[in-house]
């Protein structure tokens, strides 16, 4: 989530985003590494005494200080872009930002003067409010652009809340009002941008609002979605146009489809490569390579450094791991392919296994070209089968297959070399 919030950020000003930390404030550090500079707030006193503790990194020759809660995540770099905008042009004390619902989520409520600009007057927490000020439905997100001059010395000035002993960020707004200083405002259009995130329900809402906007962009670049509700596709997918994602299906990581490829229904794709013109049919695929022209599925399993070639068949319920088939092979249903290299136009029967482990070394399989491998073959690494070789079905082949010789029986032997 935080992630998100500092990418909005990133992209603001000349100067890295400086986060201000303080419980478990390690373990953000870890997570955000060299994201953002880091301000430590040792005691929790409140919003205006988290922002006076970025002071000294912020530095003295900045003019604008940004500032919002790290838990929206669905701010966009052109709203904060915007509201920089107005703080420069109204010259006031600061601008915020605003949303209008009749779901206050716990914002404190905005109050404007009666003047022809409507500028704001108070900002009322909805602990503090009474039942009409509960009523209004404008609301404040949490985002400001100050006056770097006039917010460092009025940070020192806030009172702390009677109750909690809090410095409110908030009670700068009567600040300006006193000091004879503008409050502006900017009034977002799109509600899901002030989604803030305080429990799972929220949390899920968030996540919904955010999977709309990623499937929007998809959409509009050319990829077309059965039903955008049921695709859940991470932020750094790529999908090249004219593909299309069927329903149920999950895409994460730095995953990347290419063009006219058919994805789902019930597909999850992680942190894996699929070329132009595949169709990955409810299967699982992760940290794979699959190039163009490849279809897999249903119910099979890429696995870490799978590399499938241009033309590839995998049927149902096969399982490849580790493993490069070169282009055309077919692995029809019900085979395990393990540690192993497969020459191009190879046939592997259904049912066969690469025996890859012997309880404790991972070893290899080496397949040629144009080889049928019968159904229910064990292949028990490691081992070597020439280009052109067959094997019986049942066969367990423990001993290298020179080239164009046929193997049968348990254990194989050799019969004859393939008729031409």
């Amino acid at each position: 989530m935080l992630s998100y919030s500092l990418s909005a950020m990133q992209n603001i000003g000349k100067q890295k985003p400086i986060l201000v930390v303080g419980h478990a404030a390690d373990q953000v550090r870890e997570n955000v590494g060299d994201a953002a500079d880091f301000a430590i707030q040792e005691e929790q006193r409140g919003t205006g005494h988290a922002v006076l503790q970025a002071r000294e990194a912020v530095g003295d020759e900045t003019e604008l200080v940004l500032v919002a809660n790290a838990d929206l995540p669905l701010l966009k770099t052109e709203t904060l872009a915007e509201l920089i905008s107005i703080q420069e042009n109204d010259n006031g004390a600061f601008a915020l930002l605003t949303v209008r619902s009749d779901n206050p989520r716990g914002f404190g409520r905005i109050k404007r003067d009666t003047t022809e600009r409507g500028a704001v007057s108070a900002i009322v927490e909805e602990a503090e409010a009474n039942d009409e000020e509960k009523r209004i439905d404008e609301l404040n997100v949490g985002v400001y652009c100050f006056d770097a001059k006039w917010l460092w010395p009025a940070l020192e000035r806030i009172v702390p809340a009677k109750n909690t002993g809090e410095y409110y960020l908030t009670d700068l707004v009567e600040l300006a009002n006193q000091d004879g200083l503008q409050v502006s405002a900017l009034q977002l259009e799109d509600p899901n941008e002030a989604i803030g995130v305080n429990t799972r329900a929220h949390l899920a809402q968030a996540e919904a609002a955010m999977q709309k906007r990623i499937n929007e962009r998809h959409m509009l670049a050319g990829v077309s979605m059965k039903d955008p509700r049921s695709a859940f596709i991470g932020p750094h997918v790529e999908i090249g146009p004219d593909s299309t994602i069927l329903p149920n299906t999950t895409l994460e990581g730095d995953t990347k489809i290419g063009s006219d490829s058919i994805i789902g229904p019930n597909a999850i794709i992680r942190e894996s490569q699929i070329g132009d013109g595949c169709h990955i049919e409810a299967s699982v695929i992760e940290f794979a390579i699959i190039e163009d022209e490849v279809d897999v599925g249903p119910f099979s399993h890429m696995r870490k450094g799978a590399h499938l070639g241009k033309g590839v068949h995998i049927g149902n319920y096969a399982e490849v791991k580790n493993s490069r088939f070169g282009a055309n092979v077919k692995m029809g249903h019900f085979s395990y392919i393990g540690d192993a290299q497969i020459g191009e136009n190879t046939n592997i029967g259904a049912g066969t296994i690469t025996a890859n482990y012997d309880g404790e070394n991972k070893n290899n399989t080496e397949i040629g070209k144009n080889v049928f491998i019968g159904s229910d073959t064990m292949l028990v690494a490691p081992l070597k089968i020439g280009d052109g070789a067959r094997t019986g079905a049942g066969a367990v082949v423990t001993k290298d297959v020179a080239e164009n010789m046929v193997v049968v029986g348990i254990p194989a032997r050799a019969i004859r070399k393939v008729d031409k």
